[in-house]
């Protein structure tokens, strides 16, 4: 018997042409019960996309809709995935109904709510508390030497961080839109420093577009991939990079776009509050007719 992946685009923006080729592809196991890690790992390297999510439980504690959730890219398991949450929660109200779902996770336990809107069903998860660090220099400096960019190019307003919302992300704000969208780097290189640090997220670029808009770059060098096209965990963790630097005031709307430079252009919404968790709110719709990719059960 083979195992059914679904394929769908998270955080995918309605207000562009063809809404449908943006957002942020994800894999969606809806029954992993039976895999163990290594049917996992070989999936979602199969599967190929920046994430694969596996509902390895469901009625966890009776609930009817609290399951576990676990998140593979291609070469390992990550700990969190926020666009594969979302899409994970589209894909179950579409077949049990909106509302209210619980997702246990290797980071703890995300509440995310799904409605139907005028541009599909919606998702908004609630993130695990946030942390911001300081990067150390000497690593901030090696990173900056990977893009290319001086240390002069960031924004005096909002410093170099570490975030945390499910994964750690450096968070890096550029002054200009022209080093914003004209740095490069080595993604072979950029992958050993993230190892090396333990970044199991994204690097996480942004510009300022706007009062409390932003536009972001996320660096995630797995396989053929190189950058993100929407990151949820990211957008988390900028919602708490921001709300613990005083640079918005909760309780505040920021709105992320991002995947412009991979031409996959995306919408995240993020509600800051005075406390807690970070919600990130978007869309996903299904990227093909039919489930997908398939492994042999053991």
């Amino acid at each position: 018997m083979t195992v059914p992946v679904l394929r769908f685009a998270a955080f995918t923006d309605p207000t562009v042409d063809r809404a449908q080729d943006g957002g942020n592809p994800a894999g969606v196991v809806l029954d992993a019960s039976d895999l163990d890690d290594a049917a996992m790992q070989a999936i979602a390297a199969t599967v190929g996309y920046a994430e694969t999510a596996f509902v390895t439980a469901t009625l966890v504690d009776g609930d009817p809709r609290r399951s576990r959730l676990r998140y593979f890219s291609p070469v390992a398991e990550v700990p969190f995935c926020g666009h594969a949450t979302v899409a994970t929660a589209v894909a179950l109200a579409g077949r049990e109904g909106a509302g209210t779902l619980t997702f246990d996770t290797n980071v703890g336990a995300i509440t995310i709510d799904t409605s139907q809107t005028d541009a599909g069903l919606t998702a908004s998860f609630t993130s695990v508390d946030p942390e911001v660090r300081v990067i150390a220099p000497e690593v901030l400096t090696a990173l900056l030497d990977l893009l290319g960019v001086a240390a002069g190019s960031l924004h005096p307003v909002y410093p170099p961080r570490l975030a945390f919302a499910g994964n750690w992300h450096p968070v890096l704000v550029f002054a200009q839109p022209a080093d914003f969208d004209g740095f490069t780097f080595d993604p072979a290189a950029l992958r050993t420093l993230m190892d090396a640090q333990g970044w199991a997220g994204t690097v996480t670029t942004l510009v300022v577009r706007g009062a409390h808009e932003f536009e972001a770059r996320n660096l995630f060098p797995v396989g053929t991939i190189t950058e993100d096209p929407a990151t949820g965990s990211a957008a988390a963790a900028v919602g708490g990079y921001l709300r613990e630097l005083g640079l918005v005031s909760p309780p505040a709307r920021v709105v992320i776009r991002q995947g412009r430079h991979v031409g996959r252009p995306s919408l995240l919404l993020v509600d800051v509050p005075r406390s807690g968790g970070i919600v990130v709110s978007g869309t996903a719709v299904p990227i093909a007719s039919s489930p997908g990719a398939a492994h042999s059960r053991h």
